[in-house]
């Protein structure tokens, strides 16, 4: 069945050492737009996420949140370097012996002497945190394409609802066809006989003229050809894979055809029917800009 471009969903992966939180959102777009928010130390991740979320979406803007904490003391160790401590203390001591300043030597104006401290930020190993995010990214992915694929049953409802009227009304536009060759041929007999009294009408000339105007306002080759492009579409509501594109394309196929026969139908219950048949196109051609 047919997806939707319009999803979300969200995956959540903890350990001892971190917690993982992913979350997708989708929304109609022309080709696959793909964004992610994720910390940057995490950033070089970013190509197999892409490959990830582009195996299971074709197109739509695709907006990916990565979320890590780590659980480890946020992953810094700081280190104290003792011997410039003793100097910084050695020259306090100077400043408030020689020159008589009051001795408020604490920890925190030790602290403001950034120089003290060392941090090393401890290693990670990349495939281990990726592994963590993936889990989530799956999980996120699988509600993801759950929801996708709900909302895609529900155009598909709808799609096949507008195709029937299409369908019925092409149905009527064959059937009414021929009695407007009758009804044309009858009017012009009568035409004849109005204008001439009594005078005999020309068999042979009457049949001509309505052959001529029978062949003027055939929409046979227009009806047949939306039977099959009705037909087309309705396959495509039942495929799985994505179709959006070529939706678009057909309906632009079918509109033409509805066109064609409505500039023929000089005959107003045709013309009515091929101003509906415009409308509920026109709804198919709004629902479309959901699909994948």
């Amino acid at each position: 069945m047919i997806k939707s471009m319009t999803g979300f969903g969200r995956g959540v992966f903890e350990n001892e050492k971190r917690s993982v939180t992913v979350e997708i959102k989708s929304v109609n777009h022309r080709f696959f737009d793909f964004n992610l928010k994720i910390y940057r130390i995490y950033s070089k991740f970013e190509d197999r996420i892409r490959a990830e979320v582009a195996a299971a979406v074709s197109r739509g803007k695709i907006d990916v949140y990565v979320s890590v904490v780590n659980k480890q003391e946020d992953g810094v160790d700081v280190k104290l370097d003792r011997s410039l401590l003793a100097g910084y203390l050695k020259a306090y001591a100077l400043l408030r012996d020689e020159y008589g300043l009051k001795d408020d030597i604490s920890v925190m104006t030790v602290a403001r002497n950034s120089d003290l401290f060392t941090q090393n930020k401890i290693e990670e190993d990349d495939e281990e945190v990726y592994a963590d995010i993936k889990t989530a990214l799956d999980a996120a992915l699988t509600e993801f394409s759950a929801m996708r694929k709900a909302e895609g049953e529900h155009l598909a409802a709808d799609l096949t609802g507008y195709l029937e009227k299409l369908e019925k009304a092409t149905v009527f536009i064959k059937e009414r066809s021929p009695q407007r060759v009758s009804d044309y041929r009858a009017r012009l007999e009568a035409k004849i006989k109005e204008l001439l009294g009594d005078v005999n009408v020309d068999e042979q000339r009457l049949i001509i003229e309505t052959a001529l105007y029978a062949d003027k306002i055939a929409v046979d080759e227009e009806t047949a050809r939306l039977e099959s492009h009705f037909k087309q579409f309705r396959k495509m509501i039942g495929s799985g894979e994505p179709i959006g594109k070529k939706m678009d394309f057909l309906v632009q196929e079918i509109n033409r055809e509805i066109n064609t026969t409505g500039s023929k139908s000089n005959d107003l219950e045709m013309s009515n029917t091929v101003v509906e048949m415009k409308s509920e196109l026109e709804k198919i051609r709004e629902q479309i800009q959901n699909v994948e």
